[in-house]
């Protein structure tokens, strides 16, 4: 029976006007990619509901409600943050769903290429984004190849995309079974997927994949879920997010030490070279004082 929607009572769920009115829009995600908002609940007075152990609007200040928030993100006492539930639908590169997927954490229902016939889109790469292997990071990239070999590259890559989606489309015209006639499509063949997590989770996973050294494509979906989604939900919770989190600098002991000795003016490779024995560690070091240049 199809589900009858009544708008004769209103609700009684916390609601946030903001979230309600991107509820369903659609988020543009590289080049064919999308995220938007399906579903949500509760929102910063959910997480003030919880750390208080109370119900009902309370009667607390506005400003005394972001004050326990922040205290909250500060001290990071994440169990009120758990409250707060997100659903998403998301278009996103196989290959950048790999790294998404990692984060186990959330409920997850994928399109199925057993059952239905694979999604008709790749993302395709711009000669200008053909990026080079970085030489400090060996999970990441640093700079660009040359336009003239970009376009060389992006090419052959739409011929490939077309070899491959002939030979897919040409093995279900002769009745092989979707379940393996898919097994030789490219992972930059797009698929979708519901995505339900609580907002501590979320900001985990918003932290890995925000920061500056996350793999550009699911970088782009991540900071528009923060700045366009989670903004609008959990405004102030994402606010104290960005300044404790996302955009704060955590110190280990050997950090303290050395930045003890930074700051009383000595040079900054020679404590380095003696306070970490660990190469990457020292490079960390050097790139953290940086924030703390004029």
């Amino acid at each position: 029976m199809q589900e009858q929607i009544s708008h004769e009572h209103q609700t009684k769920r916390i609601t946030i006007p903001e979230a309600e009115k991107i509820l369903g829009q659609k988020f543009k995600c590289l080049d064919d990619g999308f995220v938007y908002l399906a579903d949500y609940m509760g929102g910063d007075q959910s997480i003030v509901q919880a750390a208080r152990v109370s119900y009902g609007a309370g009667t607390k200040k506005v400003q005394e409600d972001e004050g326990l928030i922040r205290y909250l993100m500060r001290h990071r006492h994440t169990t009120p943050l758990e409250m707060v539930e997100f659903k998403f639908h998301i278009r996103t590169p196989m290959d950048c769903w790999r790294q998404w997927i990692r984060h186990r954490t959330a409920n997850v229902n994928e399109y199925s290429t057993r059952y239905s016939v694979a999604i008709d889109s790749a993302q395709k790469t711009p000669a200008t984004e053909w990026r080079m292997q970085s030489t400090i990071n060996k999970q990441g990239s640093s700079g660009f190849l040359e336009e003239s070999e970009g376009e060389e590259l992006s090419k052959k890559e739409e011929e490939l995309h077309k070899l491959s989606r002939d030979v897919y489309e040409g093995r279900l015209a002769k009745g092989v079974a979707r379940e393996q006639a898919r097994k030789d499509l490219p992972l930059s063949t797009y698929t979708e997927a519901y995505w339900k997590i609580d907002l501590h989770n979320l900001l985990h996973f918003l932290g890995l994949r925000m920061e500056a050294h996350a793999q550009k494509e699911i970088k782009e979906f991540a900071t528009m879920i923060g700045e366009e989604i989670v903004s609008k939900v959990t405004p102030i919770t994402y606010k104290a997010f960005k300044e404790y989190g996302l955009n704060s600098t955590r110190l280990s002991e050997l950090d303290i030490v050395g930045l003890k000795r930074y700051i009383k003016g000595e040079d900054p490779q020679i404590v380095a070279e003696e306070v970490f024995t660990n190469k990457r560690e020292r490079e960390e070091f050097l790139i953290k004082l940086t924030k703390f240049k004029d």
